[in-house]
């Protein structure tokens, strides 16, 4: 009879299992002691202390600086096709009943260590699904997911976006690429708060739009009326679109991509509103910044979504810089009575720093400016107490005396 080949154990170095007890999700390199066995890429192996107390199981990842990605903190936890259909229902469960699906046709449905499934994202549009496979252990259970997922959402197309440059930290190639269903469903129409946006799933930014951001457009919408508004990284046009339904007196949006600017277009034309009263310009936005000071221009509303300036920790004094400059112009741009809505998408750069950033712009602008508001993802992006790692996104909207 053949044996059942024994698990693998990642051991941890004495005192290194504090963060575990309070279960944070990651094992990282610097706190194993040992592995025992010779786990594969992927594969589940038990977490145990120097002492030899379980902490649960684990995804282990040996070319990573997370070694370990906990699937759970029982030990006796089986990671198997079922374990995941369980928890992709649990998280679609969680959705549902936020009711978002009464406001959009489009959201997250997963969001990875916050719904208990490390490195995995699963986005919706409409009747297709994009999904990111990022860490070993997803990938290692990639079929199993996939099947589950177009069993419990019954959609009609799957599109992998895992070409994310996260990948290659776990030793795990890009790709991209239909995976299930209807292979020309790149281009998917969603609604969202009664505006039409257009997605392009292959070539889009991130899994191809914006959803934690849904919201905050909604909040611009509704503090656009009567305003002359300036969309920095407008992308594909989302909060510019939702100011002008909002009953912006003008907007003027811009991105330095030209193919966002066509998408961004094309959403324009996908609503009845007047395309006379805003304008998309492919520009770099922050020598665009230094021109519309240097004219003396002015805006009543200004929304700063740049992109990720610092992915890592090693970036943040750089990023901290880039993100002072375009505030500080900003600030210069923004008319007495103006708001200023700025966001960081970077997770290396914390709210408290964030925060810091913005102040110092400030005093250096000469600007008299205070916080009304701040500003989170939607709540189909739910951050795990014990992860704080996944509260990325964060906001400010800023008034000018």
């Amino acid at each position: 009879m053949k044996t059942k080949a024994k698990q693998s154990v990642l051991v941890l170095k004495t005192g290194r299992e504090k963060s575990l007890k309070r279960r944070h999700p990651w094992v990282f390199s610097g706190a194993v002691e040992k592995v025992i066995g010779e786990p594969q890429s992927g594969d589940t192996v038990l977490v145990r202390t120097a002492e030899g107390t379980p902490l649960g199981v684990a995804a282990y990842s040996p070319d990573s600086q997370i070694r370990g990605r906990m699937w759970a903190f029982d030990e006796t936890t089986k990671v198997d096709a079922a374990f995941f259909t369980a928890r992709l229902k649990s998280a679609l469960v969680l959705r549902t009943r936020l009711g978002i699906g009464r406001h959009t046709n489009a959201m997250r449905l997963v969001h990875g260590e916050s719904d208990g499934l490390p490195g995995l994202i699963v986005d919706r549009y409409a009747d297709v699904l994009v999904a990111q496979f990022l860490s070993a252990g997803t990938e290692r259970w990639r079929e199993a997911i996939l099947d589950a997922l177009v069993e419990l959402t019954g959609c009609e197309a799957v599109f992998e976006r895992s070409d994310a440059e996260v990948r290659t930290l776990e030793g795990l190639p890009e790709r991209a690429g239909f995976v299930r269903g209807n292979v020309n469903a790149t281009r998917c129409a969603v609604l969202e708060h009664g505006l039409a946006f257009r997605v392009d799933v292959a070539a889009g930014q991130k899994t191809g739009f914006f959803l934690d951001q849904r919201a905050n457009r909604l909040r611009i919408k509704a503090l656009s009326a009567g305003r002359d508004v300036l969309d920095c990284f407008c992308y594909t046009g989302g909060f510019a679109i939702s100011s002008l339904a909002g009953g912006a007196r003008e907007v003027t949006a811009l991105d330095s991509s030209g193919p966002a600017i066509a998408i961004a277009r094309e959403n324009l034309a996908a609503n009845s509103l007047d395309a006379s009263t805003i304008e998309f310009k492919e520009a770099d936005v922050f020598l665009h910044l230094r021109e519309l000071r240097n004219r003396g221009e002015k805006f009543d509303l200004i929304v700063l979504d740049p992109p990720k300036f610092a992915p890592t920790a090693a970036q943040v004094e750089k990023a901290s810089r880039a993100y002072k400059d375009i505030n500080l112009l900003a600030l210069k741009l923004l008319a007495p009575g103006g708001l200023l809505a700025t966001f960081s998408c970077s997770g290396a750069i914390s709210p408290d720093l964030f925060q810091k950033i913005i102040a110092g712009a400030a005093l250096d602008a000469e600007a008299d400016a205070r916080i009304v508001e701040r500003f989170g993802p939607d709540a189909d992006h739910p951050v795990g107490l014990d992860f704080p790692e996944g509260d990325y996104l964060k906001g400010l909207l800023v008034y000018r005396a």
